[in-house]
């Protein structure tokens, strides 16, 4: 039983290193794509359509429970699977309406597949278990960044615009990526409980089948309500308030280094024929700053207060001096010019060395923000942990939805003195919640 429980969780990882290898480099490129595209019909936008997709995300969380509990995590996670399939294969033939309903789609999938990831998670560990398993999951998404980036670079290295046929080939490649991590999920096993409750549902008649499956729907949406209320309870409690502020920066500063920094260096003009190209390298050195950070931040410290501080701090420095260093190295018109490159410039001369140190340097410090919510809030909220980070998802994804949506109106600068402030308060906010637990496991009322 322990060997199917590894191998499910290692197949689990595997499925979503494939999926994200295709989205994540979907999101990294699609509005740099959508600007080359040689067809005056479309008139979409990448940073939208990403906007979407966290806005549409963040709400389909409050109900992708009950969808989970009517359709059991394998395939609810096999499901979401064909809709981000479907979302990467619109580029292949962009239009405008399927992009954006494509959008609406892949928001609702996410939700359901994240909530069907950790509830599978859960039920292939122990508690001798579960930090490993959660390690090696992590780890292979983490590795999701590298290689479609790297497939980016190679491909675009050297070129100004990017053709049809290359864009074919690239969104074709990230499609059969995407099927085959769906496919994936397919290849899971049950858990012990969930064979027992399938023998015993396949001795029953189909009526009384469909009596079970109508149970599971009531049971399911209590569970909503019971959820919904003890999210409503805890927005109240002052560690929720506290930890609100570095909750929202985190999504401002997913959405800059998840979407348009890497649109920022594609459309820099000095850059020349290598712009194109170093937007595959910037992602994977956002990757490797991730997975550097996770694993020594989430794996390595341990949970206590100086630490997690200590952690948070180093984060807002990190960022701040990538933000600095952004400033003076990226033109300020980089996130909104659309049919031509930049046409100001900056106040160094752009350097590759600089663009790629501040890559990695945003993934750092993603990672440090990231790993100590997750740490406190687990904390905190030990015996009402799912609400909590539903809550923590929530916020994020809000206003990661809210900064893709202005980042193609407003001037770099402008985006980035936002992240300084928010960044800053988030920082002091995290400092004060953290002071004033006191490691008891009850929540702060």
């Amino acid at each position: 039983m322990a060997d199917w429980r590894t191998f499910n969780v290692v197949i689990l990882g595997v499925g979503f290193l494939f999926i994200f290898t295709a989205f994540t480099t979907c999101g990294n490129v699609e509005q740099t794509v959508v600007k080359s595209l040689q067809n005056d019909t479309f008139t979409g936008s990448g940073y939208h359509s990403l906007g979407i997709i966290y806005g549409v995300f963040s709400f389909s969380n409050l109900v992708a429970p009950a969808v989970v509990a009517m359709l059991g995590p394998k395939m609810t996670m096999f499901v979401s699977g064909l809709l981000y399939s479907g979302y990467v294969a619109v580029f292949i033939e962009p239009s405008t309406w399927a992009f954006y309903l494509t959008s609406v789609l892949i928001g609702v999938g996410a939700a359901m597949l994240w909530t069907a990831q950790g509830l599978f998670l859960v039920e292939n560990s122990e508690a001798a278990t579960i930090n490993r398993n959660t390690g090696m999951f992590w780890a292979l998404l983490q590795c999701s960044m590298l290689f479609g980036n790297l497939y980016i670079y190679l491909d675009w290295n050297g070129r100004t615009e990017i053709p049809d046929s290359s864009r074919r080939k690239i969104f074709l490649s990230l499609v059969v990526a995407s099927v085959v991590g769906t496919l994936c999920f397919l290849v899971l096993r049950r858990s012990p409980p969930q064979e027992e409750m399938l023998s015993e549902e396949e001795g029953q008649s189909l009526l009384s089948a469909r009596m079970v499956y109508k149970h599971r729907a009531n049971m399911a949406l209590q569970e909503v309500k019971a959820d919904f209320k003890t999210m409503l309870q805890l927005v109240k409690t002052k560690s929720i308030l506290l930890l609100s502020p570095c909750m929202a920066y985190s999504g401002l500063e997913l959405s800059f280094y998840s979407g348009v920094y890497g649109t920022c260096i594609g459309a820099t003009a000095q850059f020349g024929e290598a712009a194109k190209g170093l937007i595959g390298i910037s992602g994977i050195v956002v990757g490797v700053g991730e997975i550097i950070g996770g694993g020594l931040f989430g794996l390595v410290c341990k949970n206590n207060r100086f630490r997690r501080t200590s952690v948070v701090f180093l984060g807002m420095v990190v960022h701040f001096v990538a933000f600095y260093l952004i400033f003076l190295n990226i033109p300020d018109d980089a996130p909104v010019v659309f049919n031509t490159v930049t046409q100001k410039s900056s106040f160094l001369t752009p350097s590759v060395s600089i663009a790629l140190l501040c890559s990695f340097l945003l993934g750092l410090g993603d990672s440090c923000f990231n790993t100590q919510l997750y740490s406190i809030l687990g904390c905190v909220y030990t015996e009402q942990s799912t609400p909590a980070f539903a809550i923590f998802k929530f916020i994020q994804s809000v206003f990661a939805a809210v900064a893709f949506f202005y980042s193609g109106d407003v001037m770099l600068m402008w985006q980035l003195l936002l992240m300084v402030i928010l960044g800053f308060s988030g920082t002091l906010c995290f400092f004060v919640a953290e002071r004033v637990y006191n490691f008891s496991a009850e929540p702060l009322e």
